[in-house]
């Protein structure tokens, strides 16, 4: 039989012949194991990180291995950084968004499945989706829609939804997948909620303000030579991860106009995929949800700049 898709590692062949036997890796997104396992495999040292209990401790029972650490954390804490810091990690992966297994479980919330609770946490900490959706203001449902789901209608749909909770409260998703429908038109549909759906769980987890903080320093935590993996489905992510590698790689970042370069003078490293890597026809037929993904890595410069 064939692994159930939580366990199917995405774009493992291709993140492998990427950053090749390293030996000390930071698996920022472990969920059920599937990178990680990769690299035990190869027998590298391997710390872990997960917001949900409950991936850890399917993490840490599948892999059985005394070369994981894994721990319940959100890899973007000042905490985890340090940790990852004294790791000394060749490699950091993060595999973002949220697995399969948390889009299949209803009680999480992810999903527009009829009648699932506007939840959306990560780790149930914070506030709910349905508290976002019924308490933001319309210019903030706006920036949402549009910065978060690339919605044009975004204007229209905030106003749909300020209008729906004036007489009733939102709390699941039929609830949202109706003020879409009503603002979005009939002919709106599964592509449309997903997107919608996508970007109130990206807020509700402050995921990409988390992501852009913690960039910098994964990559100062990198050991000279390390490199930093990237898997992304959303296009604020992915742009959010190419601004930073295209600086990072950038011998120059003066202000344009600048006469005298006053900045490092020197790139951190070089970007190993010119072009983002997306799955092969066979990947999307066996895992049709790694439709999306985009893989970018980054190596750090090996030496230091001779003074």
């Amino acid at each position: 039989m064939t692994e159930p898709p939580y366990h199917l590692p995405v774009l493992a062949s291709e993140l492998l012949g990427l950053v090749g036997e390293r030996q000390r890796v930071v698996d920022g997104t472990l969920g059920d194991g599937g990178h990680a396992r990769l690299f035990l495999d190869r027998g590298a040292r391997v710390l872990g990180f997960d917001r949900d209990p409950e991936a850890i401790r399917r993490a840490v029972t599948r892999l059985a291995s005394d070369r994981l650490d894994a721990r319940q954390a959100s890899v973007y804490s000042p905490e985890s950084l340090l940790a990852v810091r004294a790791f000394r990690p060749d490699l950091i992966l993060l595999d973002l968004g949220v697995s399969s297994r948390q889009l299949d479980d209803e009680s999480l919330g992810f999903s527009f499945r009829p009648g699932v609770p506007l939840d959306m946490r990560m780790a149930r900490e914070g506030r709910p989706a349905a508290d976002l959706l019924n308490s933001a203001d319309a210019g903030k449902l706006t920036r949402i829609f549009r910065d978060f789901a690339d919605e044009r209608r975004a204007r229209r749909l905030a106003a749909e939804l300020v209008r729906r909770r004036a007489t009733a409260r939102f709390e699941t998703s039929d609830d949202l997948v109706r003020a879409i429908r009503a603002a979005l038109g009939p002919r709106s549909g599964p592509a449309d909620f997903a997107r919608i759906f996508q970007a109130v769980r990206i807020a509700v987890n402050d995921e990409l303000g988390g992501l852009a903080e913690a960039l910098p320093g994964f990559l100062e935590a990198l050991e000279p030579g390390g490199a930093l993996a990237v898997m992304s489905y959303h296009s604020g992510e992915d742009r959010l991860v190419k601004n930073a590698l295209r600086e990072w790689g950038a011998t120059c970042v003066c202000p344009p106009k600048t006469l005298r370069c006053a900045c490092r003078g020197r790139p951190l490293g070089r970007i190993l995929t010119k072009k983002p890597v997306g799955p092969t026809a066979d990947e999307i037929a066996a895992n049709p949800r790694a439709r999306s993904v985009r893989l970018r890595v980054f190596e750090k410069a090996r030496d230091e700049p001779q003074g």
